[in-house]
């Protein structure tokens, strides 16, 4: 039945594999609680849907990379397990849905066939790292990034530091001051640098979207190659001890530098120094040469069409002769068989190098010059060769309503209508890369509303006889500035969805007609300020002329409600201190483990949350709140000192005193396995007590 196990080279994927089939068993039977089972089901890249009883898998492509075997064997998995549809997300994923939970551990099983993982690519973990797809191939960088973020996604992988932290944490490697990576909008953002001939980064800290923009803050302007690796670890570190655990509106990076300050924040991770897995990470910056294509065809092509397309669509690469070629991929989707169809046509005319974008397209990379004719007629078959790649006429999107739990209305309908909008009525639009308009179903900015020229996100309004139709909420002025800075969009005015395609009509009408030459977006949106576009779209939002359209959402037929999807739900009691003392048991067989194999910073760190988990676990018994880690250290000294004595905080924290040897790695695990063993007996006296 489970024949996948043993057909696996990699012993750790299969380990991962076997312990998700066993868990979701043990769910199933009431074994484990909920939310448990959702943390370890979302690490392993399984996430909810709308739709009860089907999971949305998430595949984690470290910097949007594929090849051509690899995009096969994805499209294989989705026939199989699927529906035959991929989606190209904005962190360079690729989505598949309505996947049953039970065929999750074989899909996973296939998928690593070819070196695709699930892995973290959803979850309180380091989620997908991200990079410019035209690093080490753009005439204008200063170095290949490529490298690095491969680099850092390997050591994060799996690392016990970042399994169970508070939330999510984003990271992104540009490749030039361009920032076309967004580092300003991640948990940690690295631009290159070169200082005194040694090769560094630009690192910035504690950005992101969502309901509350933050701009990052700079931690260096320049930190050596070597020492990236080993900050990140600090980083991580330091918001899985400091981050907050209760509130999950709470739980980003940004929230703790807001809370503490950055310079606070800057001596905690000194703090951490001592206890790091490394001090310094030497990555491997050789990389073999591009696979050259090996055909060349004799296409040519001299319609307008084609000539479009080679300005807005097609880069020069710093190899010489050959070509970048970006594909527009209307709101991320693609099929399995137009997959299948292109690339048994591309294969062997481009290089064997596929990158997924951020703004959900693909980028062809290694093109030789003499192929872009054919290129351009394949795509073009097929019905993937729209110009504008990267233009205003591009828009981003994430699934909304489609499929996903939190979004409040149609995010991918009305974006069609919104591009048909922009072809109709200002098709002089199309080589203007500097506007980009972002789309997101909710607040979260999944679709990265918050930080476009302009942006839209789904919401709802009720009318005075307590009708509630869709509404779109009018973002406007934000976007990158370069090296690393950046502005969020300030929210403007909210209108009902169906006067979307007026709205773009408005600003953009507006801003063509009145703009200073050379005037940016942003300057004019400036200039103007946000109660003249206010104004502007006022009679957009008025209420007195609707039409019972207007309380039907974009692609759909029914009238509206304003409903959030539901995810899975275990339908019996566990006890949740047992679950704790259980995991804790299950970290420090993690350590021993990993002592063994003399991984003795992960094994102090298995350690280090086995201790926390127990002490959380007699906090609950007292109905003792916490929200960070600290919190719950603290407490337990406070709650529990006459029985334990008050010195179990100095023990827990001793991770940060001490370099990772063996020597620590032993005394720890026994000092650790005291404990656990005495809250255990504790808790089990305390309830024999109680039920007496």
């Amino acid at each position: 039945m489970q024949s996948f196990r043993t057909e696996l080279e990699n012993p750790l994927v299969e380990k991962d594999i076997i312990d998700l089939e066993k868990k979701i068993r043990l769910f199933k039977e009431g074994k484990i609680d909920e939310e448990k089972f959702r943390s370890l089901r979302l690490a392993r890249g399984v996430y909810g849907q709308r739709q009860q009883g089907v999971q949305m898998i998430r595949i984690k492509l470290p910097y949007g990379k594929m090849t051509f075997d690899q995009w096969r064997r994805i499209c294989d998995v989705c026939d199989e397990y699927s529906t035959g549809n991929l989606h190209f997300t904005t962190r360079q994923d690729i989505q598949i849905h309505y996947v049953s939970l039970d065929s999750t551990p074989e899909l996973w099983s296939e998928l690593e066939r070819d070196n695709v993982t699930l892995r973290e690519a959803c979850g309180n973990t380091v989620r997908n790292v991200t990079a410019s797809v035209t690093a080490g191939v753009d005439k204008g960088e200063a170095f290949d990034v490529t490298p690095y973020a491969h680099a850092f996604f390997q050591y994060f992988l799996r690392n016990p530091i970042c399994q169970e932290m508070g939330r999510k944490i984003k990271v992104s490697f540009s490749n030039t001051d361009e920032d076309t990576s967004l580092a300003f909008m991640h948990d940690m953002g690295f631009i290159p640098r070169i200082k005194d001939g040694e090769r560094g980064f630009k690192v910035v800290v504690g950005g992101g979207l969502g309901a509350q923009p933050r701009m990052a803050d700079v931690a260096y302007e320049f930190l050596h190659e070597d020492e990236i690796i080993p900050f990140a670890e600090s980083v991580l570190r330091v918001f899985d001890r400091h981050g907050e655990r209760n509130s999950r509106s709470k739980a980003r990076m940004k929230f703790l530098l807001d809370k503490i300050g950055l310079d606070e924040f800057m001596s905690l991770l000194e703090a951490e120094r001592a206890s790091l897995k490394n001090q310094k990470v030497k990555i491997n910056t050789l990389t073999d040469a591009p696979e050259l294509a090996y055909k060349i065809a004799e296409t040519t092509d001299e319609s307008e069409e084609y000539k479009t397309w080679l300005d807005t669509n097609v880069i020069v690469q710093k190899q010489e002769d050959l070509r970048g070629v970006y594909v527009r991929v209307p709101l991320g989707n693609i099929s399995t068989t137009r997959s299948r169809e292109i690339l048994g046509e591309l294969e062997g005319f481009i290089g064997n190098d596929i990158r997924v974008t951020i703004n959900q397209g693909l980028f062809l990379r290694n093109v030789p010059a003499q192929n872009l004719a054919y290129i351009y007629q394949v795509l073009k078959k097929y019905g993937f060769a729209g110009s504008g790649a990267n233009s205003v006429f591009n828009i981003t999107a994430c699934p909304g309503t489609d499929t996903c739990n939190l979004a409040i209305s149609d995010s991918t309908s009305v974006t069609k209508v919104l591009e048909e909008t922009l072809e109709q009525n200002f098709p002089q639009l199309v080589k203007n890369k500097e506007i980009n308009i972002k789309i997101s179903g909710c607040m979260n900015s999944c679709g990265q509303h918050g930080m476009a020229n302009i942006g839209f996100h789904g919401s709802s309004i009720r009318t005075k006889d307590k009708r509630v139709m869709p509404a779109l909420q009018v973002l406007l002025g934000g976007g990158a500035l370069g090296s690393g800075e950046g502005r969020a969009a300030e929210k403007v005015i909210k209108v009902p969805s169906k006067r979307g395609p007026q709205v773009l009509i408005s600003v953009l009408g507006d801003y063509e007609q009145f703009k200073n030459e050379g005037e940016s977006f942003n300057d004019y949106y400036d200039r103007q300020g946000k109660i003249y576009f206010y104004d502007l779209l006022k009679p957009l939002a008025e209420l007195d002329n609707l039409q019972e359209t207007d309380f039907v959402d974009w692609g759909r037929d029914e009238q509206f409600k304003t409903e959030i999807g539901v995810g899975e739900c275990a339908s019996v009691i566990v006890d949740l201190v047992g679950v704790l003392f259980l995991e804790s048991e299950e970290k420090i067989d993690n350590a021993k483990e990993a002592i063994a194999e003399e991984r003795y910073a992960d094994g102090i760190y298995h350690i280090y949350a086995a201790q926390v988990n127990a002490a959380k676990a007699l906090l609950l018994d007292k109905d003792v709140k916490t929200n960070t880690q600290m919190r719950v250290i603290a407490e337990f000294d406070e709650n529990y000192k006459e029985e334990f004595g008050g010195l179990i905080a100095e023990q827990i924290l001793g991770i940060n005193k001490n370099e990772p040897s063996k020597e620590f790695a032993l005394d720890y695990l026994s000092k650790a396995e005291s404990f656990i063993h005495k809250a255990i007996k504790f808790r089990e006296e305390s309830k024999s007590l109680q039920t007496a």
